[in-house]
C-alpha cells in the first residue's frame, strides 16, 4: 500500500499535543472585527481541543490514523 498523504490544509490548522490530542483555533477570529463584540472575540483568542467524536477523522487527515 501506499503511503497516505498529510491533507495541506489540515496541517496548517492543527496540531497534535503531547498526549496525543488535537489542538485548534477558534473560527470567526480573522476579519469582520468590528461588528462582534468585545466579551465575543475575547472568547475566540487562544486555542481549544477538537471534540472527541472528531478526532479520529482530524488524526487521519493528519496522516497519523486513530492509534497515536
Amino acid at each position: 500500500m501506499p503511503k497516505i498523504k498529510t491533507h495541506s490544509s489540515a496541517k496548517k490548522r492543527f496540531k497534535v499535543t503531547g498526549g496525543g490530542k488535537v489542538k485548534r483555533f477558534h473560527a470567526n477570529h480573522s476579519h469582520l472585527m468590528r461588528k462582534k463584540s468585545n466579551k465575543r472575540k475575547g472568547r475566540l483568542v487562544g486555542s481549544a481541543l477538537v471534540c472527541d467524536a472528531d478526532q479520529p477523522r482530524v488524526m487521519t487527515l493528519l496522516g497519523l490514523g486513530s492509534n497515536h
